[in-house]
């Protein structure tokens, strides 16, 4: 089992954002895919079950738009099972997840799968049911090699019905510095989920949660 160290930034200036990714020398980790769209399954007990523990069970399918090559060449959609926890100690308490200091932390396992359909059917004869869906725009960015510093950092800008965030997953000490580069502190750090957001979201606007889907294109 994995360890996952993230936090989320809210971006407010997209384009002073990217400006500072250019400064930066950061490019898209995969050569042609502009970014992925994703759609977020989440998965739990009538009861709540897995969220009452601090755990996430996720169906995640990844479709990428491509620029500059054929469709035949083109990357795949992909399949994501995911499922997340609080890191296995002794007093984790029982909550969304587990955060050391500024970063949240979680014991993270993910397979890619064949496809959801069977898998959905598995999960609700086991008594679950998909409960919540999000979706976004995701586009995921390295450093160059000769940053060291930046070893084994993750910068994925993700687009989202509820505004534009990027995660920063990797060190604490590459988090802290890429936050710092892109002009953020510690204090602009955020460690809740895509859901609690858009459930925050929800009572400012004073709307009735659902799903947190983009508007169907006519």
């Amino acid at each position: 089992m994995a360890k996952e160290t993230e936090i989320k930034l809210r971006i407010t200036d997209v384009p002073a954002f990217h400006r500072a990714l250019n400064r930066m020398g950061a490019r898209p980790a995969s050569p042609g895919t502009f970014k992925v769209h994703e759609e977020n399954v989440i998965f739990d007990t009538p009861q709540g079950g897995l969220a009452k523990h601090g755990q996430l069970l996720r169906i995640r399918t990844e479709t990428p738009e491509v620029r500059g090559k054929s469709k035949k060449s083109a990357p795949k959609q992909r399949v994501i099972l995911t499922f997340k926890q609080p890191m296995t100690r002794p007093a984790a308490a029982e909550t969304e997840s587990r955060s050391d200091g500024p970063y949240k932390v979680r014991d993270e396992i993910e397979v890619e799968v064949a496809e959801s359909t069977n898998l959905t059917r598995i999960f609700e004869g086991l008594g679950m049911n998909g409960w919540f869906r999000y979706e976004k725009y995701r586009t995921t960015y390295r450093l160059p090699a000769s940053k060291g510093w930046a070893k084994g950092l993750l910068i994925e800008l993700d687009e989202t019905p509820i505004g534009t965030f990027v995660e920063l997953e990797g060190p604490a000490e590459a988090i802290d510095r890429a936050a710092e580069e892109l002009g953020y502190s510690k204090r602009d750090y955020v460690l809740k989920n895509y859901l609690r957001l858009y459930m925050e979201d929800c009572r400012r606007r004073g709307e009735e949660p659902r799903h947190m889907l983009f508007p169907k294109r006519k």
